[in-house]
């Protein structure tokens, strides 16, 4: 039984869920809207098909926000992504990681 538990625990942590509920800054609707150009690569709804992408879908949303905030910084180094983010506002940043942390694990 305790097995069960832990593995649902881990199961349940890995899919970016927490059991304390914060609040989401994002409008994940709004990141929908906006995620069409990044589905290209991370595929539909951030499940991505090619080894090369990662998915996007059931990250944590701030470590969603932080990385994509980072390839607008230079924080972080890839002429793609550093092309992608350059445009993105800092709403777009939370109501995209809103959108594609609500999406689950794949």
């Amino acid at each position: 039984m305790m097995n069960i538990k832990k593995s649902l625990l881990l199961t349940l942590t890995v899919c970016g869920l927490s059991f304390g509920g914060t609040a989401s800054a994002g409008d994940a609707a709004a990141g929908q809207a906006k995620a069409s150009t990044c589905f290209g690569c991370h595929g539909m709804n951030g499940a991505s098909n090619n080894e090369m992408y990662p998915d996007l879908a059931g990250q944590k949303e701030a470590y969603l926000v932080k990385a994509i905030n980072a390839y607008r910084s230079g924080d972080r180094t890839d002429p793609t992504m550093k092309a992608m983010a350059a445009s993105l506002t800092d709403a777009d940043v939370e109501n995209l990681a809103a959108f594609f942390s609500s999406q689950g694990c794949n």
